[in-house]
């Protein structure tokens, strides 16, 4: 077993006890407790651990949300791929939404240069690198950043969403499930996430594999009001069947 394959494996163990520990799982992968703890380590730097006394705790269930800067850093290959999954989501000309989060900030990038549209965005960073863009119509939501994941959120953002109709909106979120639906930490991100979706003829979810084993305190949708779940082929087939069946067209890319 591959390092990376060992430490999924760990993330997953633990989200599903609510703890990691050490010694158990040194014995379990016959692997000394140091190549363990190395692991945690390199759980924890990409932000879905917490180190403790002889283990780890998931940062879920300290109510710990990873900063943006270190989201970014994880799953960087997968992201990629589901932004240009999503290229065949863009409308030819018309509005979309683009929710903040390290995975739409992928498909910012690598937006077609012939499109015109109007984008709408939450966050000042996604905002800064379309402005530059020809052809494009940016239009920034105000309202209090949030610091850790810089997104604009409370009534200046969402009162005009309310008065706004897209094609499409391509949405971030913290965790996923089939009984939980679409969860993010903060409830007024939430709020801000349930009036993207309200504003948008089609939804779509861009998430990588791991989204789909965490649930967060604030649900801004169920799944079957998403339209399409853009994921990696980290996503087991039996749960993008189980997701499927929920209401979502679903892509491994």
């Amino acid at each position: 077993m591959y390092a990376e394959e060992r430490q999924q494996e760990i993330l997953r163990r633990a989200r599903e006890a609510g703890r990691a520990d050490v010694m158990a799982l040194a014995e379990e992968f016959a692997v000394t407790t140091e190549t363990i703890r190395r692991d945690l380590t390199a759980l924890e730097r990409a932000g879905v651990l917490r180190r403790v006394h002889g283990g780890a705790i998931p940062v879920e269930r300290l109510g710990f949300e990873p900063a943006l800067a270190t989201r970014d850093e994880v799953m960087t290959a997968e992201k990629e791929r589901i932004a240009k999954a999503a290229l065949a989501e863009l409308p030819e000309d018309g509005a979309v939404i683009l929710d903040a989060g390290t995975t739409t900030a992928r498909l910012v990038q690598i937006l077609p240069p012939d499109r015109e549209l109007t984008v709408i965005v939450n966050s000042p960073p996604l905002a800064t690198a379309l402005a530059v863009r020809p052809g494009l119509n940016v239009i920034m939501l105000g309202g209090r950043v949030r610091g850790r994941t810089l997104a604009t959120v409370d009534d200046w953002a969402l009162r005009p969403l309310a008065d706004l109709h897209v094609d499409v909106a391509f949405m971030a979120a913290n965790g996923c499930s089939v009984s939980k639906g679409l969860t993010t930490p903060d409830p007024a991100e939430a709020a801000i996430k349930r009036a993207m979706i309200g504003a948008a003829q089609r939804s779509v979810l861009l998430a990588d594999h791991t989204k789909f084993t965490n649930t967060y305190l604030a649900r801004f949708a169920t799944l079957s009001e998403i339209d399409l779940v853009i994921s990696d082929t980290g996503l087991d087939t039996a749960t993008a069947a189980e997701i499927a069946a929920a209401g979502p067209e679903v892509v491994r890319a």
